[in-house]
């Protein structure tokens, strides 16, 4: 009798795979692999090791191909041309966004990073707005920079030349300069609360990037319904989100409508001008969210492409000789480094734009939305199809970088030795949904690695390889290995 039914079964499956396989390709969706039911292609995905699946996907169905997570269709884009015509070029048509699975429970929608609509676009307006009126991309920012950057050179002479693991450090700096935008202030490297704050933005990603974060992704309605450290992500959200609702409650008491000192209360004056606007997107949760994306991301991103760009100097000292007779030559070691030096320092630059690309921190992106059907290189995408635009791919493009899996600064010099910008390089996504926090990363980048340079050499105990540098390309974010490293005063 189990044998009989067993059979069935099989039957039964093998039925609905090939009608469903038939369906699919009947209907002009890019190739890809067949799905199966209620897992779709679930097998062709490595258990933990999400976007090197979908990497080696892209050699064997091309730059367009579709795959299923469960019942959804799910199109991947690889490679620079592909991505560029789909985010820039028609960024109308693929400038939604589309679920980030992880978040949906917490966020519901709201916020600048995950809303769409007529949402997003009053919230995204709203926040570069904001940020410009802030000084992001200004002297008043580039301030507070330069005050992070030498706390942490002060922080670093302390150990006194010992080695140790610096990614505290680097993410107490960088996430008081987010402070300094969305609060208003900064805080004590030793403080409890910023200790706490900190700590949830480091569990967030990591169990994002998990494979737990990863099967959130892929089987979303299955992952909601099963125990594991995944659920609580939306724990450490809200607990993100409940520190900033005592920062509003704060910044209500003493609150200026004619002078706003932060974002909060940029956002709170908008409110109450709104108050009586019932379709206002000035309100609560708006505001919780949005501060809520801010943070996270321009914490962690920052922190890890520092920790990235500190690995990488330890394993090629040459380089980092170089960054050192420029950053003598050009700034010397007695004035603090402005951001405007940047265009006297062709090397500098070179390397800090080859460490977005090569550490490729967001590999994924986040994921698009199509607004329309879509006729798109051959292929009918329906409204609602998921986009995943790897930037993985566009980084790793041989037509645009002449060694995409080495650490090599000359993909960004021409000839001449000068500094040569790249189109291919999309750290901080394209189109439409570009990160608004850009101009504000690439200051903290180039002031945080000058400052640290321009006061130490980096040392290791350990002979790091180049399997030892390179991004595993696993989950939602890259993270470079553990390593420890001496600050030795120049």
């Amino acid at each position: 009798m189990d044998v009989t039914w067993t059979g069935i079964l099989i039957l039964i499956c093998i039925f609905i795979y090939t009608t469903w396989d038939t369906f699919y390709r009947r209907r002009n969706f890019p190739p890809g692999p067949a799905p199966l039911p209620l897992i779709g292609t679930l097998l062709h995905i490595k258990r933990g090791k999400l976007v090197d699946s979908l990497m080696k996907l892209w050699d064997e169905y091309g730059p367009v191909y579709t795959l299923y997570f469960g019942p959804r269709p799910v199109v991947v884009l690889c490679g620079y041309e592909v991505v560029k015509e789909a985010l820039i070029d028609r960024g109308e048509e693929f400038g939604a966004r589309g679920p980030l699975f992880f978040l949906e429970k917490f966020a519901r929608g709201y916020g600048v990073s995950l809303s769409n609509g007529e949402r997003w676009r009053i919230l995204r307006t709203f926040t570069v707005k904001t940020m410009k009126e802030f000084g992001v991309g200004k002297r008043s920012i580039e301030e507070k920079i330069q005050i992070e950057a030498q706390c942490i050179v002060d922080e670093f002479r302390k150990s006194n030349g010992q080695s140790f693991d610096p990614h505290k450090m680097l993410m107490d700096a960088t996430s008081n300069v987010v402070c300094a935008f969305t609060f208003g202030d900064r805080f004590e490297y030793k403080d409890e609360r910023f200790w706490k704050l900190l700590g949830i933005v480091d569990e967030f990603f990591h169990l994002a990037s998990s494979t737990w974060g990863q099967l959130i992704s892929i089987l979303p309605i299955i992952m909601n319904h099963i125990p594991g450290p995944h659920q609580r992500i939306v724990t450490l959200s809200e607990e993100l989100a409940e520190f900033v609702h005592e920062r509003v409650k704060t910044s209500l008491e003493t609150l200026d409508p004619t002078a706003p000192r932060h974002f909060i209360d940029s956002f709170l004056i908008r409110m109450q001008e709104e108050k009586n606007n019932p379709n206002t997107e000035f309100q609560l949760r708006n505001l919780l969210v949005t501060a809520h994306d801010l943070f996270l991301a321009g914490t962690e991103t920052v922190t890890t492409t520092l920790r990235y760009a500190l690995l990488i100097l330890l394993k090629y000292p040459d380089i980092q000789a170089k960054l050192h007779d420029e950053i003598d030559e050009v700034i010397g070691r007695d004035r603090v480094p402005h951001f405007e030096d940047r265009i006297q320092m062709h090397y500098t630059q070179a390397f800090v734009h080859e460490v977005q690309r090569f550490a490729d921190i967001t590999p994924m992106s986040v994921p698009r939305m199509v607004t329309r059907d879509v006729q798109f290189r051959g292929y009918q995408i329906p409204k609602g199809t998921e986009i995943y635009p790897l930037l993985c791919t566009v980084h790793r493009d041989k037509k645009y970088f002449s060694s995409p899996w080495k650490f090599n600064p000359n993909h960004f010099l021409d000839e001449s030795g000068r500094f040569m910008k790249n189109d291919a390089l999309m750290a901080f996504s394209a189109g439409k949904r570009m990160c608004p926090g850009e101009n504000l990363a690439r200051m903290e980048l180039f002031i945080f690695i000058t400052t640290i340079l321009q006061n130490f050499k980096l040392t290791s105990q350990t002979e790091f390889t180049e399997s030892d540098i390179i991004p595993k390309m696993s989950g939602f974010l890259n993270t470079p290995i553990h390593y420890e490293i001496s600050f030795v005063p120049r």
